[in-house]
């Protein structure tokens, strides 16, 4: 039977995740892609304002879905094509967690789900500066052109994962799980009216739709570090790691180092030999590290990588993703 999964991307139109205004799959068969769908769709009603920095990242805009069908209603395709397939997805906790909001805010049932994260696979098996996924799809040697067009990133997700399975000299995701000995996710089946809301939602919910605020927050002083909590999820790709922050980002350092510990991060103040994850603010994104616009704490993770010491830089925007976080301002 070999390698089989479908690789799912969403875009969304702004913070939350049950915002979702396009999808890209692509089915992998024996090893092989063997069919792709693309959808674009309204995000649910009640949640389909469109931030201008989501807008920005994607390219789509408002006017751009205005006649298409809503999440809920495009939900039952989206779902045959996938059937019982595992989902594979580059932090895949995002995909997976658009899905449920999606569900929730839309008031529609959703089956099971097994699921993995290439975010999570591609550290245990590159050596790279940063695993967004244009550094991670040229490692694995596939084409990624146009970056958050939905249906090119769930393609170059499934490459990443065909090529990690050749690596590892898997017949399947559950052999490839258990040689990673990282086993399989799993999203419980939704039933509104029956299963608990989840955190992101109950969040978004409770702000109302009417919550953006304008001007800039700025940086407070470094602040505490608090310690990462050990009760949290270990697929969430935080957990375990110890994280810097450099540069401004929409929310004070303080909340930003708060927001990882929850998830089982360790914050920390500055570059050491302990340091996994950098999280870059000022608008910074992966390709920056190529033409040399980093912060110094950037420059010299890039001088520890170089030195054999495994990084990861990530954006303000994949930290959000991470986090189940929400752009904290609006800025005009």
């Amino acid at each position: 039977m070999g390698i089989e999964f479908t690789a799912i991307d969403f875009e969304t139109a702004n913070g939350f995740r049950g915002s979702p205004c396009a999808v890209g799959l692509s089915k992998v068969r024996d090893g092989r892609i063997v069919d792709e769908a693309h959808w674009l769709m309204r995000p649910p009603a009640g949640h389909d304002h469109f931030d201008w920095r989501n807008v920005r990242i994607h390219g789509i805009s408002p006017e751009m879905v205005a006649a298409q069908p809503r999440f809920g209603d495009l939900f039952p395709e989206i779902g045959a094509f996938i059937g019982d397939d595992v989902l594979v997805a580059h932090n895949a906790a995002f995909d997976m967690g658009v899905i449920r909001s999606g569900q929730e805010v839309s008031g529609i049932a959703g089956p099971a789900y097994n699921y993995s994260c290439t975010v999570v696979l591609s550290r245990r098996n590159y050596s790279l500066p940063s695993y967004s996924l244009p550094f991670v799809a040229e490692a694995a040697g596939v084409p990624l052109v146009n970056h958050h067009d939905a249906v090119e990133d769930a393609r170059a997700c499934a490459g990443i994962m065909i090529d990690i399975a050749r690596m590892n000299n898997a017949g399947s995701l559950e052999e490839l799980a258990s040689i990673q000995r990282l086993p399989l996710s799993t999203q419980d089946a939704y039933v509104p009216g029956m299963n608990e809301v989840s955190k992101a939602t109950r969040g978004a919910l409770a702000r109302g739709a009417a919550a953006v605020r304008t001007g800039p927050s700025g940086w407070p002083d470094e602040g505490l570090n608090p310690p990462a909590n050990g009760a949290a999820d270990p697929a969430n790709p935080l957990y375990g790691q110890t994280v810097v922050f450099t540069g401004t980002l929409g929310m004070p350092r303080p909340q930003a180092k708060e927001r990882a510990a929850w998830l089982g991060a360790q914050p920390a103040s500055t570059v050491t030999r302990r340091t996994t994850v950098l999280v870059v603010g000022d608008g910074f994104v992966a390709s920056d590290l190529r033409n040399g616009r980093v912060t110094g704490k950037a420059r010299r993770v890039l001088d520890l990588h170089e030195r054999g010491q495994r990084i990861e830089v990530l954006s303000e925007a994949e930290f959000l993703q991470m986090t189940e976080g929400r752009w904290p301002v609006d800025s005009p």
